[in-house]
């Protein structure tokens, strides 16, 4: 897993791949640019379904921004999934979005909750 300051500050993101893909790509430079996060997770989990080796199907993000402040839950993942429009039109089929406040992040004790297995899809 490797780190990279966002900001001059402690700011980091992380991600999973040792060499960034163009979704996955995009996806963090349109979730930095539009929410400032304190915390960014991009983790790109096709490999865990039934797609080709090198995949761009199936992420998870966490986001931690002070612009979810004052916003319900739906309203902060139709905004992830607004800003992220193009990618879900395109090649990504599933998004886990994690979206939470600064304040939320650590009384979860800056927990991520893993994404269900996966059930197989065009297997069933």
């Amino acid at each position: 897993m490797l780190k990279f300051p966002l900001h001059k500050s402690s700011i980091f993101i992380r991600y999973m791949a040792s060499a960034l893909n163009p979704v996955e790509t995009s996806i963090i430079k349109k979730l930095t640019e539009t929410f400032n996060p304190v915390y960014l997770d991009v983790v790109n989990e096709s490999f865990k379904h039934n797609v080709p080796k090198g995949s761009e199907t199936h992420f998870k993000v966490v986001v931690v921004s002070d612009k979810f402040s004052g916003k319900r839950l739906i309203d902060r993942h139709r905004d992830v999934n607004n800003i992220l429009s193009k990618e879900l039109e395109g090649s990504v089929h599933a998004l886990s979005i994690q979206a939470k406040t600064p304040d939320q992040w650590e009384k979860s004790g800056q927990t991520i909750a893993n994404t269900p297995p996966c059930l197989g899809g065009s297997k069933k």
